[in-house]
């Protein structure tokens, strides 16, 4: 079951063009493309085509679509050059945790030090 893209969503006019993005890759169900906002020398957002607002939003059953937003999130930190080095993958799910775009998304984060704790 995968979600129909939402009318006024940022990340879903992506998706359909209507908005550019630079693109880093894309596949038939997840896109990856550089935030347009920054925080690190390297952050990328990767999301699914289909609109789902967090992660408390995609049905049981979609490992599959999971475990390609990882796998995504992982070729995105080797296509910038930081998989060697290091990086993060960040998955904000609601407000309080930050996630401003109610469309999940996973952050690729790197090109420096990243400290501990985030937030």
């Amino acid at each position: 079951m995968t979600a129909p893209p939402a009318a006024d969503c940022v990340f879903c006019r992506i998706v359909r063009g209507e908005i550019p993005a630079k693109l880093l890759f894309e596949t038939g169900r997840v896109i990856a493309f550089d935030d347009l906002r920054p925080q690190a020398p390297v952050h990328v957002l990767v999301i699914p085509k289909a609109h789902f607002a967090s992660l408390n939003d995609v049905p049981e059953g979609s490992e599959g679509l999971l475990g390609e937003l990882l796998l995504a999130a992982r070729r995105a930190a080797r296509e910038k050059g930081v998989a060697e080095t290091g990086y993060r993958v960040v998955l904000n799910t609601a407000r309080d945790s930050g996630q401003d775009v109610l469309h999940i998304h996973f952050h690729v984060l790197g090109g420096r030090r990243l400290g501990w704790p985030p937030g």
